[in-house]
């Protein structure tokens, strides 16, 4: 038997601490209270991720570590380099504020181990070993409670650094790291660190958890057991009764997650060979970069363009999912300009937009190669993206048509509706611009 495999049955017989929350959690009932945040969570339709770590030094990504084989222990001396003096949590979380997203995710802890919060699980942290000495995690906290943004936290659950964490996955071989392991050690520091974060840091609105898919080796059904996810989610919810919880493992939501989390990929699609899962009835989020990389990387200037980002979020919209959309802050604290012109793009126009998007569902109609549909109560937003001709027939089933108009003028739109439902909607001349928005005025509620 390969050492691999001898060490995952050994760790599944050390988590014996999560074998009385697993049958609860197989058969997980969500509370009032997290069926209340997670309709709140798919209101708000828009987050901002930020991937921030000792890593952004090198300017080469996040995963910097684990690409060039960087050993660990010299990677450790970053930290003694690290100081963002330019970081300001007032100015990152007004420039969220102002691009319309109404949450922010944001690693508390990334696979190179170093936690960008105080915390005495570790004195691998921002504040014990950088110059800096601040807990940005806390200033963030205070400023985003300040501005009405939600906080959110990444969390990993692999570790390149940390010699307790299993002998070793499937990434970090290349780290110096010693391929002993002891699980029920590194359960433990997760378990300290997860508390800390759930009890020192004001309201958590979602715990997104990172790195299952390092022991893919071993079937889905085996994952929780593995990683002892039913614990830990019982320790959340425990915690904080409302916390939702997401797991970026590539899988079927488990017992005990709130939404589930499609990589680099809206829902239905998996154009990036991540997001090959079904989709669950669960609220849906869609996390996506700005240009290529999720932590900074200076050579990555290949950014979507403001247009690019906005259809994006619509059409995420159209699949029922909110767009987490990612940027990686440089060394000095400072988020990219070419980000911060994107996010003061997408603030203006969903200002102008925004009903179309905040609160609303997928339509009643699947999204097609001209756009999508967003519905709220009895309006159908019909996003006209790409449409060559200058009618548009849209089945609507048995729901009777009031009356169609632009959304950015209240101008009348042509439209009939046949004895089947089909509604018809005729212009001048073939729509154009970045999201032409007419709103289908319904007599009741819209039913799919």
């Amino acid at each position: 038997m390969n050492r691999t495999l001898t060490a995952g049955l050994l760790a599944l017989s050390l988590l014996t601490s999560a074998q009385g929350s697993l049958h609860a959690q197989e058969n997980y009932v969500p509370s009032q209270e997290i069926l209340e945040s997670r309709t709140r969570f798919q209101d708000r339709k828009f987050g901002i991720f930020i991937h921030w770590g000792v890593y952004a030094m090198l300017g080469n990504g996040e995963w910097n570590m684990q690409v060039n084989n960087l050993n660990r222990d010299e990677y450790r001396h970053l930290a003694a380099g690290f100081c963002p003096s330019k970081f300001s949590a007032a100015e990152w979380v007004s420039a969220i504020k102002a691009s319309g997203a109404k949450y922010l995710t944001i690693t508390s802890r990334h696979h190179d181990g170093f936690s960008m919060f105080h915390s005495k699980a570790s004195s691998y942290n921002i504040v014990d070993a950088t110059p800096f000495g601040r807990d940005i995690l806390a200033e963030l906290a205070q400023e985003c409670a300040a501005q009405g943004i939600e906080l959110h936290l990444y969390y990993s659950h692999l570790d390149w650094d940390r010699d307790d964490y299993w002998p070793l996955g499937r990434t970090g071989h290349g780290t110096g790291r010693t391929e002993h392991g002891e699980w029920s050690s590194y359960a433990a520091f997760m378990e300290r660190q997860l508390t800390e974060l759930l009890t020192g840091y004001g309201k958590i609105g979602c715990i997104w958890f990172d790195g299952v898919w390092d022991r893919d080796e071993f079937p889905r059904e085996k994952q929780p057991e593995l990683w002892g996810l039913y614990g830990q989610y019982e320790l959340i919810h425990r915690l904080q009764p409302g916390c939702l919880i997401g797991n970026n493992h590539h899988l079927l939501p488990f017992g005990g997650e709130d939404i589930q989390i499609f990589e680099r990929d809206i829902p239905g699609q998996n154009e990036a060979g991540l997001s090959g899962q079904e989709i669950s009835p669960l609220p849906l989020e869609t996390c996506q970069t700005m240009n290529g990389s999720w932590g900074y990387r200076m050579s990555d200037m290949n950014y979507k363009s403001s247009d690019e980002l906005i259809r994006y979020l619509v059409r995420t919209a159209g699949m029922n999912a909110n767009l987490l959309l990612n940027i990686g802050p440089r060394a000095d604290g400072t988020l990219p300009e070419q980000a911060l012109e994107r996010l003061k793009a997408m603030g203006e126009w969903l200002a102008e937009n925004g009903e179309s998007i905040y609160g609303t569902r997928g339509g009643i109609i699947e999204p097609q190669p001209w756009g999508v549909t967003t519905v709220k109560d009895n309006k159908l937003y019909v996003h006209i993206l790409d449409l060559k001709e200058n009618t548009l027939n849209l089945a609507c089933g048995k729901n009777k048509l009031r009356g169609a108009s632009l959304l950015s003028t209240g101008e009348k739109v042509a439209c009939r509706q046949a004895k089947d439902g089909t509604v018809t909607l005729s212009f001048p001349e073939a729509p154009e611009g970045v999201d032409c928005i007419v709103v289908l005025d319904f007599k009741k509620t819209l039913q799919p």
